[in-house]
């Protein structure tokens, strides 16, 4: 990213902000005519600094309205134990996130399920069954007064 210009930078917040702008909108709004623009739309995507394109759901319009952060220790920090749970976990579908972090603890996800129920048999069939796991700490959702993920 190191190439990229205040234009280049107007388009990125523009289509971080409105995935489905016009072309033509969006040169508007970045003071470009829309054939310069769309050289610079397809050129961000063509570097993978545009990854896609995707719709931002209301998760709990869609029965997922119950949403926690999931601290995840393991017993055994090896690459195969890693490996293991990363293989395990990306069959789950309630976990929507899955990132490996440094510090006390190995993984951080985010977990949408119904409700507290639901998630209750998520940590105990899911997580809690899981080989090497050997610590689970939740930290449930009251709200999101800021949140960018698309």
């Amino acid at each position: 990213m190191s190439d990229l210009d205040q234009i280049n930078e107007k388009i990125l917040r523009e289509l971080s902000s409105d995935g489905r702008i016009s072309n033509l909108e969006l040169a508007e709004r970045v003071g470009l005519s829309p054939s310069a623009c769309l050289r610079r739309v397809q050129e961000l995507e063509r570097r993978g600094i545009i990854k896609g394109y995707r719709a931002v759901l209301d998760r709990s319009q869609l029965g997922a309205g119950f949403v926690a952060y999931v601290a995840v220790g393991l017993s055994d920090h090896s690459k195969q134990r890693q490996e293991a749970f990363e293989r395990s976990i990306s069959r789950s579908p309630e976990v929507r996130e899955c990132h490996n972090i440094t510090g006390t603890i190995e993984y951080l996800l985010r977990v949408e399920c119904a409700d507290l129920a639901t998630y209750k048999i998520f940590h105990t069939d899911v997580l809690g069954a899981l080989t090497g796991v050997n610590a689970i700490t939740s930290y449930v959702v009251m709200g999101s007064p800021k949140d960018e993920r698309a």
